[in-house]
C-alpha cells in the first residue's frame, strides 16, 4: 500500500488537459463494439475502470487496439459478440457491470459478471429488475449482489419508469433495448447525464426524447465513427477546488466536457463565489466542450440537497472536503447513495475530515461540515478506503492544511485518474 505525503502549497498555476471523460469512454467503447466497422476513439480515458470495459469486450471476441491516447475497436455488430467461457471482470467499475448487463441481456448465450470486493458489495437489483421484465434471466447472490449470471436471449421492449434516478440503470435498459423488436422507453424522475442517448445518436440509433422519457428503436444498424472524448469534468473539479482555495492561483483546464447534465457543480461553485470562466465552448459529437479558467476566490459555502445532490453525486466528496475552507461550511443532504459507492463515502468523508481537525456532523443521508470559523485543518493520516475520489479530495484538502498529510493507499486514484498526483505536483507552487 503506497503512502503519499502531500505538503501544504501556496498556489496552483498553469494549464492542464484532464483525462478523457470516463462516462463517455465507457459508452463509446460499448457502442463501437456493437457497430459495423472500426471505430477510432481519441483521448480515451486512462482510468482503470474504462480498461475494465475494454477487457470485458475483448473477452466477448471484440478486437481492440490501444495506442497512446487512442483506441481502435473493430465492431462485431449487434449479433457478433461471442460467449466468454471465463467470467467477465468489471474490476471496481459499477458502470462497466451495469452497462454490460444491458448488452449481455440481449445475447443468445449465458455470461458471468464479477468484480473486485468493493464492486461485489454494490447493489445490482435496480438493473436486474427491468432487464427481467424484458425477458433476461439474471442470477445473483442474495440481495442482488455480484457475481452475476446473465442468461440472455430474445428481449421484449418495455416502457420503464425509474423508481430512483440513475444514469447507469437508464443506460442498461436503453442498451438492452437495442436487441428488442420495437421501441423501449425509460422515464426518469429527474434528468440524469445523457451521454448514452447522445452516443446512441452518434452511432446511428433512432432515439426520441419527450420530456424525461427517452425512447430507442430496437435492432438499429450502428455505424463505426471517428470520435474524440472530452476531458472529464468530474476529474477537473479537483483542480478547480484546489485553485479556488489557494491564494494567487491561476489555472486553465483545457478541452473539458461541459454537458449541461454535468455542469451543476460549476453552478454551485459559482454560487459560492468561485472565479470560473468558460472559454471557446463548442459542440463536438453532441457534447459541449470548452476550456475552464479558474482563479483563487473566497468561498461562502452552501447547502446541497434534492435534485442538486443527484446531479453532483460524483463531485460531492470534493465539495465536502472543501467545506472547512468556506465561510459557512458545506451541508449535503439526500445523498444516501454515497453509502453504497466504492466505499461508504459519507463515513469516509466524516472520519477523514475529523482526522484533519474539521468539525463534522454525520447524517444518515449526508453530512454537515463546519466552515473556517471552526479552525484551520491540520495534516493527518488519511485512509481513503480504496476509494479514488476520497483519495483525490483529501489530497486537495491537504494543500491548504497546516503541516503535511499522508494519503494511505494513494494508488487507488488510478481507478479514474492515474496521472492525478503527478499533474497536481506539476502545477503546485510550494
Amino acid at each position: 500500500m503506497a503512502r503519499l505525503v502531500i505538503a501544504p502549497a501556496r498556489s496552483l498555476t498553469g494549464s492542464l488537459q484532464v483525462p478523457g471523460d470516463k462516462s463517455i469512454s465507457h459508452r463509446y467503447a460499448i457502442l463501437a463494439a456493437l457497430a459495423k466497422g472500426t471505430t477510432e476513439i481519441r483521448n480515451f480515458s486512462s482510468a482503470v475502470d474504462c480498461a475494465s470495459t475494454l477487457g470485458c469486450l475483448r473477452r466477448l471476441g471484440v478486437e481492440i487496439r490501444t495506442e497512446a491516447d487512442r483506441v481502435r475497436i473493430a465492431g462485431a455488430g449487434l449479433a457478433g459478440l461471442k460467449r466468454s467461457w471465463r467470467a467477465l471482470d468489471a474490476g471496481n467499475s459499477g458502470t462497466t457491470m451495469r452497462l454490460m448487463m444491458g448488452v449481455l441481456a440481449g445475447q443468445p448465450f449465458t455470461s458471468k459478471l464479477t468484480g473486485d470486493d468493493s464492486l461485489r458489495r454494490r447493489p445490482m437489483r435496480r438493473v436486474m429488475e427491468p432487464l427481467a421484465q424484458m425477458g433476461a434471466q439474471i442470477a445473483a447472490r442474495e440481495g442482488g449482489f455480484a457475481p452475476l449470471e446473465v442468461r440472455g436471449g430474445a428481449l421484449q421492449p418495455i416502457d420503464y419508469t425509474l423508481p430512483v434516478a440513475s444514469a447507469q440503470v437508464k443506460s442498461a435498459v436503453l442498451l438492452a433495448g437495442l436487441f428488442a423488436d420495437g421501441d423501449t422507453s425509460v422515464t426518469e424522475p429527474m434528468a440524469t447525464r445523457d451521454h448514452t442517448e447522445l452516443a446512441l445518436e452518434v452511432f446511428g440509433a433512432e432515439v426520441a426524447r419527450n420530456g424525461r422519457t427517452i425512447r430507442v428503436h430496437g435492432r438499429p444498424q450502428l455505424h463505426a465513427q471517428k470520435l474524440a472524448v472530452p476531458g472529464d469534468l468530474s476529474s477537473a473539479v479537483f483542480f478547480l477546488a484546489a485553485a479556488s482555495l489557494l491564494p494567487d492561483s491561476n489555472l486553465m483546464l483545457n478541452n473539458v466536457g461541459l454537458n449541461p447534465t454535468r455542469t451543476a457543480v460549476l453552478d454551485f461553485l459559482t454560487s459560492m463565489g468561485a472565479s470560473l470562466r468558460l472559454v471557446g465552448v463548442e459542440m463536438q459529437q453532441g457534447e459541449l466542450v470548452g476550456d475552464v479558467a479558474v482563479k483563487h476566490a473566497p468561498l461562502s459555502g452552501g447547502v446541497i440537497s434534492g435534485e442538486a445532490t443527484g446531479k453532483m453525486i460524483d463531485e460531492l466528496p470534493m465539495l465536502a472536503a472543501l467545506g472547512p475552507y468556506t465561510e459557512q461550511g458545506i451541508e449535503i443532504r439526500d445523498a444516501a447513495e454515497l453509502r453504497v459507492k466504492e466505499s461508504d463515502r459519507i463515513a469516509a468523508l466524516a472520519g477523514n475530515l475529523r482526522r484533519m481537525g474539521a468539525q463534522v456532523d454525520e447524517l444518515p443521508d449526508g453530512l454537515r461540515v463546519a466552515g473556517r470559523s471552526a479552525g484551520r485543518l491540520h495534516g493527518g493520516e488519511i485512509d481513503p478506503r480504496g476509494d479514488h475520489r476520497i483519495a483525490m479530495a483529501f489530497a486537495v484538502a491537504a494543500l491548504g492544511a497546516d503541516g503535511p498529510t499522508t494519503i494511505l493507499g494513494s494508488e487507488c486514484a488510478a481507478i479514474s485518474f492515474p496521472e492525478f498526483f503527478e499533474r497536481l505536483a506539476q502545477l503546485t507552487d510550494r
